[in-house]
């Protein structure tokens, strides 16, 4: 059967994406350094460009609903000897994605325009650079390629916490980098291996049609857990989270906290799921209890944080676990549920973070101590963080609340014990969200915060998509599920159509395994 469709525009979209940050970049490159009202405002136009010509992938009749075929298809020979293409596409696992991608990186240019203070020049490039990375790591469908976009991201964001970040940057960034690192070298060996196994190819599609050994799969699907965990990030392996939060700037946070972090989450879905189908449905009751375990974990957390930025550092913990529990639930609600609770903490984190960076710019604090009657002198700035609180605790009407019942009704119907414990999570997230509100916001007039002015217009503008997001997918969640459906229900009959012999008991495996070796 044919997988895919090729491209309805006439033009390369997806390479156009992919290249227009670059051009950016290349030409704040070519600009004196002293000029840096040029500089951003060219990373800014670059920006809205970028957006600007994503957006035919949403509109009209260009992405076809009904298939779960990869679109916009791209294929150009690269590297034949090694049968290395540059093969791009995207489908309904991945193409909300993109749009978030050059949506947040609006937001994160404008909250940045009097944080940068030095370099204005270098961050500006490194951030260009990285929207082009995550844009190819969305659209990738030949390995070798998405392997070269996923190491190109770790680059602009080690630079942007260790140049531009706190105190502590070094560390933050150092620890970053070895996590990431270490994932990202186990999942190159499972793609090596898959490389040889297949007959010399990366072409991921190509991957998909075949069928692999249980103890291929078995192997494989924990290398790529190394990479796709730490990125997401799981218990345990999520302790880099909060430094590199808390001490990148308020653009890094951001983009960390919307885009990058998804990408372990996409990972699960399009390649752990789709690949190794047996091993990732026997492997389900550890990814569900590091899920439940990562929710009540992280919200229990939040409870005792006084920096603004670590306690929504933690609350992403918690939130991710949501995610991975819809999709190990291995069923439509938790799949439909968990991407677009991917798409919704991208939305009302960033918001959360980019917050956080307006009102650092006015009083160069994050502890929560140093705030209190906020709501006095800034009440605009107040009621668009209490829209952001009550999404983030999944008030109904908001896009929180969709996200949310769809994966405990899936995490339910997988495991009873692991729907009802993940509830818990969302009640000591209200907990924790409403206690910041009224710390924040409420109480006595804090001296340090009561000769603050309110929001400006360039910080109107960097947040009011994200409200219209927020209470456009909690009132017309169809309007992105219906981008979905086809590609989950794809997804669940490959996985349903995996070998249902019975499963090797993980500790025999191992202990077969070091026998063989030793």
């Amino acid at each position: 059967m044919e997988q895919v469709i090729m491209n309805k525009l006439g033009y390369p979209i997806l390479s156009t994406l992919i290249i227009a940050p670059l051009v950016g970049a290349l030409l704040i490159l070519l600009i004196n350094r002293s000029h840096e009202k040029l500089i951003k405002s060219i990373a800014l136009l670059s920006s809205i460009i970028t957006f600007l010509l994503s957006l035919p992938l949403f509109t009209g009749n260009n992405f076809d609903k009904t298939t779960h075929k990869m679109q916009f298809v791209e294929k150009y020979d690269w590297i034949s000897s090694w049968n290395i293409a540059y093969y791009i596409g995207l489908d309904g696992l991945s193409i909300l994605f993109v749009l978030l991608s050059t949506l947040i990186t609006i937001s994160c240019v404008l909250v940045s325009w009097n944080s940068i203070k030095t370099k204005v020049k270098e961050f500006f490039v490194a951030f260009l650079f990285l929207e082009s990375a995550m844009i190819g790591v969305f659209c990738s469908l030949d390995f070798f390629l998405f392997y070269l976009f996923w190491e190109a991201m770790l680059i602009p964001m080690y630079l942007i916490i260790g140049v531009w970040g706190g105190p502590n940057r070094i560390y933050a960034a150092v620890k970053f980098f070895l996590f990431t690192l270490f994932g990202s070298v186990l999942m190159l060996v499972g793609i090596i291996v898959l490389y040889l196994h297949a007959g010399r190819t990366f072409d991921i599609l190509e991957l998909m049609t075949k069928t692999y050994p249980y103890n291929m799969q078995f192997w494989l699907f924990w290398a790529f857990f190394a990479a796709f965990a730490v990125k997401v990030p799981m218990f345990p392996v999520h302790t880099w989270l909060p430094d590199a939060h808390t001490e990148a700037p308020a653009a890094g946070s951001v983009i960390l906290a919307a885009v990058l972090i998804k990408m372990g989450a996409y990972g699960f879905l399009r390649f752990s799921l789709p690949l190794l189908p047996d091993a990732a449905r026997d492997m389900t009751p550890v990814m569900l209890t590091l899920s439940v375990v990562a929710i009540i974990y992280g919200a229990v957390i939040c409870l005792a944080q006084t920096d603004l930025k670590r306690l929504i550092a933690y609350s992403s913990v918690s939130h991710m676990g949501f995610v991975t529990l819809g999709i190990f639930s291995l069923n439509v609600q938790g799949l439909e549920g968990g991407i677009l609770q991917m798409l919704n903490h991208g939305i009302v984190t960033g918001a959360l973070f980019l917050s956080v960076g307006i009102v650092y710019e006015r009083t160069h604090s994050r502890e929560i101590a140093d705030y209190g009657g906020l709501a006095n002198p800034m009440p605009l700035y107040a009621a668009l963080f209490l829209i952001f609180t009550l999404s983030a605790i999944g008030l109904p009407g908001t896009n929180g609340f969709i996200g949310e019942f769809l994966i405990i009704l899936g995490g339910f119907t997988a495991s009873k014990l692991a729907g009802t414990l993940s509830a818990t999570g969302i009640i000591i997230g209200a907990g924790y969200m409403l206690w910041l509100y009224q710390r924040i916001f409420f109480m006595d007039v804090n001296k340090k915060v009561a000769g603050l002015h309110d929001m400006n217009m360039r910080e109107i503008i960097t947040l009011l998509p994200l409200v219209i997001l927020i209470f456009w997918i909690g009132i017309v969640p169809d309007t992105f599920l219906s981008f979905m459906h086809e590609s989950v229900n794809h997804l669940l009959e490959r996985m349903n159509a995996g070998n249902h012999e019975q499963a090797y008991n993980a500790a025999n495996e191992i202990a077969k395994y070091i026998k063989e070796i030793f």
